[in-house]
Order: structure tokens, then C-alpha cells, then sequence
């Protein structure tokens, strides 16, 4: 028997997953490196922001998977967060978040695609007006609530 831990009561317990005898979602949730994302990039079309990622894999068919953009003034003063989130492999929001105006705005889950292991989002590209020449922008990844992957360079056509 693989032990875990004693209670204080001093039962010994079976290493059976995170939560220890009782299994709960994040024991059988996704599989994270299914979902690498390895690639990231954006371009300007008239007034929307296509971003498009893409995943060493395909998109996880359990679990929450998000898929964004974290962009910034050289000074970190002004940020935004762009994201796409995905609940058993299906699109479920699809929303910014300015933290300037600590205001996060829901787009219609029309503006996002995806097929195999390519995400596109559409977004308002007012959704990083305010943000200087010099900007930082950088892809991210988060699995069932984690991040998962953060600096993840964006092939910029602004």
C-alpha cells in the first residue's frame, strides 16, 4: 500500500489521487500535455483582432481548457486579457477582461472557431485599444483552473 498520510486520528490513507480515498473531478480531468499550446498568433482586420492558437494536440474533450492572450504596456500599467474557454471541448465564453476598468466583457461564441488543434478567436480589436506601439503581448494556457503555460510568444501582424 502506497501511504499517503496519517489522520489524526491515526488512519493511514491509500494515495488514490489529489484528493487522497475520494476521487473528485480533477482526478480524472483532462490530460494537459494533450493540450500544448505551441503556437500563437495575431492580425488586424479592420476593427477585429484574430488571434489563432495553435495546440500540440487537439483541444481536450473533459475538463476546462482556456486559451488567451495577456497583453501590456512596457510598464505593466495598463493590461488586458483576452481569452477563449473551453468545457469538454466545447467553446463556452469567450471574453475580455480590461484591468484598468476591472471590467470583463462576453462576446458572442460566434466569434470563435476551432477544429482539431486550431483555435480562432475574433475579437473587437478595441479590446487592447489604450495600449502604446510598444506593447507586450504573450499567449497563456490554463487547465481546470491552473495555469498551465504563461509567455508563450504571439507572431504579432498589427
Amino acid at each position: 500500500m502506497n501511504l499517503v498520510g496519517t489522520r489524526i486520528d491515526g488512519h493511514q490513507f491509500p494515495k488514490t489521487g489529489v484528493d487522497g480515498p475520494y476521487s473528485r473531478e480533477q482526478d480524472c480531468a483532462m490530460k494537459t500535455q494533450d493540450a500544448l499550446l505551441k503556437q500563437v498568433s495575431i492580425k488586424a482586420e479592420e476593427s477585429t483582432l484574430v488571434a489563432t492558437f495553435d495546440v500540440d494536440g487537439d483541444i481536450p474533450d473533459s475538463g476546462a481548457f482556456v486559451v488567451g492572450l495577456v497583453a501590456a504596456t512596457p510598464d505593466y500599467s495598463s493590461q488586458r486579457r483576452l481569452g477563449i474557454e473551453f468545457m469538454n471541448g466545447k467553446a463556452v465564453s469567450f471574453f475580455s477582461f480590461n484591468h484598468d476598468q476591472s471590467g470583463e466583457e462576453n462576446y458572442d461564441l460566434s466569434g470563435v472557431t476551432h477544429s482539431g488543434s486550431t483555435i480562432t478567436g475574433h475579437f473587437p480589436l478595441a479590446a487592447i485599444n489604450g495600449l502604446s506601439e510598444k506593447h507586450l503581448i504573450s499567449g497563456f494556457s490554463e487547465a481546470d483552473g491552473r495555469d498551465y503555460q504563461s509567455g508563450v510568444p504571439v507572431e504579432e501582424n498589427l
